[in-house]
């Protein structure tokens, strides 16, 4: 079963066509790395999925529903592009993992001891146990997009969708990220994660999308990062070189 079914999608803000007509399906248990250049609709994408952006036309389906039942039944984990969140919000490391959790604690917001093991043992995953009851912002930023998968990991998302989440990033928070993305994937997980670093794409992603306001080409990555597939969507010959 497809966990992610994106047909024909079409984005506006106002007289900006974010995404024309773009479709894409990604099944469950699967990394599909998307890449394009800055401004191929990226990150509008990831809005439409998660129910932030409202379509002009076209349909989303994830784990088989909309996307505002989706979120609100917590099947969807979603770790921002760095610039979205507010670092300087006096919010420990975690409580922004708890949040996680919110879903499954009522109206009240009260964790129970089923939540703070969850975040325990997703703050184990990601290696920030030692800096839980730290600022958000006083993390690197490498931590801080392990705090956000962490978040996921706590909430129990089938569905994970990442926005450049290497970007800043220090080498080892970039390989605990990707160990930590093909696990949840063996684990049946779907992931897609939007990245410009093309080179390390055949080793994270088991198949990869083109974007360039729609899908110019969705398959293994050997067959989308071809020289003529990326010309066509960066205008210039961005071959991988081995």
């Amino acid at each position: 079963m497809n966990a992610i079914e994106v047909d024909d999608l079409t984005v506006r803000y106002g007289d900006v066509v974010a995404l024309d007509g773009a479709s894409l399906h990604v099944g469950a248990g699967r990394v599909c790395g998307l890449i394009g250049m800055n401004g191929s609709g990226k990150s509008t994408l990831f809005k439409s999925i998660i129910g932030l952006v409202r379509p002009a036309s076209g349909s989303i389906r994830v784990a088989g529903v909309d996307p505002a039942t989706a979120r609100r039944r917590a099947v969807i984990g979603y770790v921002p592009q760095s610039e979205e969140v507010d670092w300087q919000f006096p919010i420990s490391v975690r409580d922004v993992v708890m949040t996680g959790r919110y879903a499954a604690m009522g109206t009240m917001r009260r964790p129970r001891a089923a939540d703070h093991d969850a975040v325990d043992e997703a703050l184990a995953r990601v290696e920030l146990t030692d800096l839980a009851d730290r600022q958000i912002g006083r993390l690197s930023g490498g931590q801080r997009k392990r705090a956000f998968v962490a978040r996921g990991i706590a909430q129990g998302a089938t569905v994970l969708l990442l926005d450049e989440p290497f970007a800043g990033v220090d080498k080892r928070s970039e390989a605990t990220i990707v160990r930590l993305l093909r696990e949840l994937a063996d684990d049946g997980a779907t992931v897609l994660i939007s990245t410009h670093d093309l080179s390390s794409l055949p080793t994270l992603a088991d198949e990869a999308a083109l974007l360039m306001r729609r899908v110019l080409h969705h398959g293994p990555p050997a067959e989308v990062l071809a020289p003529e597939r990326l010309a066509t969507a960066f205008g210039v010959d961005l071959a991988v070189q081995p």
